[in-house]
């Protein structure tokens, strides 16, 4: 910004490094204008902080010739308290009127015209009567606090986003050196095939990795739009401009509500995949059709635990009742999801009901009555829920945008209990036939993975590992959790004289799994994803049946057969 009279030249010797710069005092005249300037001098006449520049031409001018300045060392001796409570920040709708009001019903800040058109019946205050002392306020130095901790979490979303992207490219080259590898063992046919592979991982790759550039850049605005609001409110209360200070304040606490950080963390999460290659062991007799060179999976990286405090204990911390007034027997929650931070979705089999609960809250803010009982629930994209529906056999696919509403159903062949999703597939574990179903969003088989009937004897849940691998299914009558291949063999079984009746599952992070186990001591416990090791997580729940993960509350809840779900801190 030009100031008539100066040359641009003569700010050099003045300018500061930035605002970012902790000065004692600085500058009025340059901060009127937006400078932030190092104060070299003082003006006892005017009690104004002037910068070298300012200082030089001060006796310049007719008015100041007799005012009396003082050098930086002894400016503390002449300065006089002030404090000021105007106002000076224009409006933003109405360009000519500065803001003095504040309204605490809408967290709004306005003019005397914003006032009347739109806050006539609001309880308003005048900021000028209301800052006084705001610098020295609890208010103040909780939010300075707050903003703190603001940019602590968007430094630590763009340190994961700078880690993953190097992953992602790790990731990629091992995938290529894969497939190179496999390639050197086959003829020239395959050429086609490999590049349409290779096509597939360059989309996704470039996907990922436009992904995580703009999460870099909206955590990285976001740090340096928090940065500037500190630098503001300290000047603002090094300057004692407490109308200023109080405008700035409601701006930061307006930041602070932003989900900007979470939705960030959210996105970064869709970019986490580990790039595999699976080689086809049959290819020799394959090679005529479209996969016969094999196929790109993702799933998610081994290093999502990454900035991610590990589950190490579970501790009770409250119950939610999940009875309405219009169930009529004893409430039986099989199946529970996570929709979103405030709200999960429970599979209630008794009364034949999907329930929302509004988490926050612990209440149910919607219900429907289904024709049959359903099971289990797992969760799709753009606000979808797959539903089994155990004796009619059926698939149903519901929306949760507004209230729960079936979109279509499908039929399957057998008694349907446990499901999952990835990729637009469905995997669903029937106890009858003994097998696991996969199946595109619209019902159609793609695969139908047999299940052992000689050991296998109730499969009820399932979960697919990690890396897409092996399926985890517990056997609730065998006492066991197994891990099998894509193909239908045993590679791992967890069984113990203690583990009795294991039900609902859920992966953590790190691979390793949350079993819960109704019969017993009616516990949860966490196996190793190689189903080697186990401990116990906590006892004495009531019939657990369910479980689900809720990651921003660092929540596990737990649909038990008592009416109740159990909530349960994982820090």
């Amino acid at each position: 910004m030009a100031v008539s009279g100066r040359k641009v030249a003569d700010f050099q010797g003045s300018i500061s490094k930035g605002s970012a710069e902790d000065f004692d005092h600085r500058c009025e005249p340059c901060l009127a204008i937006g400078q932030q300037i190092e104060a070299h001098g003082f003006c006892v006449d005017c009690q104004e902080h002037l910068c070298k520049n300012c200082f030089a031409y001060h006796q310049r001018l007719k008015a100041n010739k007799h005012h009396q300045l003082v050098n930086k060392d002894n400016m503390a001796k002449h300065a006089v308290s002030k404090v000021s409570d105007e106002c000076t920040e224009k409006c933003q709708v109405h360009k000519k009127e500065v803001i003095k009001f504040f309204c605490p019903k809408h967290e709004a800040l306005g003019c005397n015209d914003c006032i009347v058109l739109n806050h006539r019946a609001c309880d308003i205050d005048y900021i000028p009567d209301k800052c006084a002392g705001i610098g020295d306020s609890t208010e103040f130095k909780e939010l300075l606090r707050e903003l703190d901790q603001k940019v602590n979490e968007a430094d630590n979303i763009i340190k994961q986003a700078s880690n993953r992207e190097k992953e992602l490219d790790s990731c990629y080259d091992k995938l290529l050196k894969e497939i190179s590898m496999f390639r050197k063992e086959i003829n020239d046919r395959l050429d086609q095939l490999q590049k349409q592979i290779q096509t597939d991982a360059d989309k996704k790759k470039s996907t990922d990795k436009q992904t995580v550039k703009n999460i870099l850049e909206t955590c990285t605005n976001i740090s340096s739009d928090i940065k500037q609001l500190q630098s503001r409110l300290q000047d603002y209360k090094a300057s004692k401009q407490n109308g200023q200070l109080y405008i700035t304040m409601k701006q930061a606490k307006s930041k602070l509500k932003s989900d900007e950080i979470k939705e960030a963390d959210r996105s970064l999460e869709k970019a986490n995949m580990q790039y595999t290659f699976d080689q086809n062991q049959d290819l020799t007799n394959m090679l005529s059709r479209q996969n016969a060179f094999g196929k790109l999976t993702l799933s998610s990286s081994v290093v999502t635990s990454k900035g991610r405090k590990p589950i190490d204990k579970l501790t009770r911390k409250e119950n939610i009742n999940i009875k309405t007034k219009s169930d009529q027997i004893l409430c039986w929650i099989t199946g529970c999801v996570v929709l979103s931070s405030n709200k999960l979705v429970a599979a209630e089999f008794y009364n034949k009901k999907l329930k929302v609960v509004d988490i926050k809250n612990k209440a149910i803010i919607v219900e429907t009555t289904l024709s049959s009982d359903p099971w289990d629930i797992a969760v799709m994209p753009q606000d979808h829920i797959a539903v089994t529906m155990l004796e009619k056999k059926e698939i149903l696919i519901m929306t949760t945008a507004d209230k729960l509403s079936t979109v279509r159903k499908f039929p399957v062949k057998g008694y349907c209990r446990g499901i999952a999703y990835h990729e637009e597939h469905l995997y669903i574990v029937s106890s009858y036939p003994k097998c696991v179903y996969v199946t595109d969003t619209q019902g159609n088989v793609q695969n139908t993975i047999k299940l052992d009937n000689k050991i296998f004897v109730s499969p009820y849940y399932l979960l697919l590992s990690k890396d897409l691998r092996h399926i985890f299914i517990s056997d609730c009558d065998s006492d066991s959790v197994f891990s099998i291949t894509l193909q239908g063999d045993i590679s791992a079984e967890y069984k113990n004289k203690d583990f009795i009746s294991p039900e609902g599952m859920m992966m953590l992070d790190d691979g390793s799994l949350l079993v819960c186990c109704s019969v017993g001591n009616g516990s949860i416990y966490r196996i190793s994803g190689d189903l080697k090791q186990c401990h116990t997580m906590i006892d004495d729940l009531s019939y657990p049946y369910s479980l689900c993960y809720n990651r921003d509350a660092h929540e596990v809840y737990v649909g038990c057969m008592d009416n109740q779900m159990i909530v349960l801190s994982s820090i």
